[in-house]
């Protein structure tokens, strides 16, 4: 039933929810290549998108987060939520009107949209803004025939073929659209945890921990489903776990607010030799953002600074950095001289280091945290 006032459809009209300032009507910039939602900033800083549907929330954010960076899709997956950035949600608004409906029809007509917004801290928007700005000065405005649109414009299908050419060239952006827009792209990135490729299986654990985070926006549950068959498969012995163990360490890296509390899972794996690198440094993953949510584990990890794989060494110095552990500052100490080499993956490429180097590392970022 409509929402009426005296005999007429309540509306509002829309503001900011970090400001409580009037945002003008989203606009169109030109060459994008995102999903093409409409975009918007307020006076405050920050940044919203429109998503005509409400359907696409995971998407929505995906648009707000990168127009937010300046397009600088590096930028954007290197913040932390809650740290870098602040997020809102304002749902029922009409893109034809650009008023909020709160009771969802407007004139006989369904009023679904939302607006994502996002707001950066000072330092990131004193860098982005200008350039934002910039964009949005250039745009054109959205028409009547694109903001009653039953669909996001811009959805493309996708092949399998093309998942695994986007991981294969390290080309996240277009995944993540997809994964805004369709949460079947978690099923064909986990397919390739498999590939007989190692840089393969590490990018794709990856690419479907960022997915998972888009996904997990608008269907947590779907991601806590896919952390449930990737732990199972762990627990199975004879398949193949490495690409597993990867993706569950970046799922919850990527959401840890949501997925920290798979964290203690891991540890029953820290008994599996040949399991245990991939185990700390997915431990590590989340430590790296959320020290707090790993920092529990700690009397766990430790005793492998002695270990007498060096990848092990490597992995649980590499782990004592990220949670700034100055409990271990000796066993540290003892391993700067350690040449041991070992390959590490880090963005989207191995790299040759020694056990000696990570322990250097890891006593820094101890010292300073």
């Amino acid at each position: 039933m409509k929402n009426k006032i005296f005999g007429k459809e309540q509306t509002l009209p829309p503001e900011c929810p970090f400001c409580g300032l009037y945002i003008e009507r989203p606009v169109e910039p030109a060459g994008r290549r995102m999903g093409e939602m409409p975009v918007g900033s307020c006076a405050c800083g920050a940044v919203y998108s429109y998503d005509i549907t409400g359907r696409n929330l995971g998407s929505a954010f995906i648009e707000a987060l990168v127009f937010s960076c300046d397009m600088d899709w590096d930028l954007a997956w290197s913040l932390f939520p809650g740290e870098d950035y602040l997020e809102q949600l304002v749902e029922n608004y009409d893109g034809i009107s650009h008023l909020i409906v709160p009771g969802g029809f407007h004139e006989g007509r369904k009023v679904p949209g939302a607006l994502y917004f996002i707001r950066m801290n000072k330092d990131i928007r004193e860098v982005a803004g200008p350039g934002v700005e910039r964009k949005l000065q250039k745009a054109v405005p959205l028409t009547a025939s694109k903001a009653l649109a039953p669909e996001l414009p811009g959805v493309k299908r996708y092949s399998r073929a093309d998942i695994h050419k986007f991981v294969e060239e390290y080309r996240f952006d277009e995944l993540l659209t997809f994964a805004g827009q369709d949460k079947r792209i978690l099923r064909d990135l986990q397919k390739l945890l498999y590939s007989a490729d190692p840089l393969t299986r590490s990018r794709a654990a990856e690419a479907l921990g960022k997915a998972s985070a888009v996904v997990a926006r608008g269907n947590p549950g779907t991601v806590s489903n896919l952390l449930q068959i990737l732990l199972n498969s762990v627990s199975d012995t004879a398949a193949s776990t490495w690409g597993a163990i990867d993706a569950i360490g970046e799922i919850i890296a990527g959401s840890p607010g949501l997925f920290g509390g798979y964290i203690p899972s891991l540890f029953q794996f820290l008994d599996d030799e040949t399991a245990r690198p991939r185990i700390l440094r997915a431990i590590g993953r989340t430590a790296e953002k959320r020290p707090d949510l790993a920092r529990k584990g700690l009397f766990r990890y430790l005793p492998y600074l002695k270990d007498a794989d060096s990848e092990t060494r490597g992995y649980a110095a590499w782990l004592a950095g990220c949670l700034g552990a100055m409990e271990a500052k000796a066993d540290l100490e003892r391993l700067v001289n350690d040449q041991s080499k070992i390959k590490i993956y880090k963005n989207g490429e191995f790299v040759d280091t020694t056990v000696g180097r990570l322990a250097s590392e890891a006593l820094c970022q101890a010292s300073v945290q």
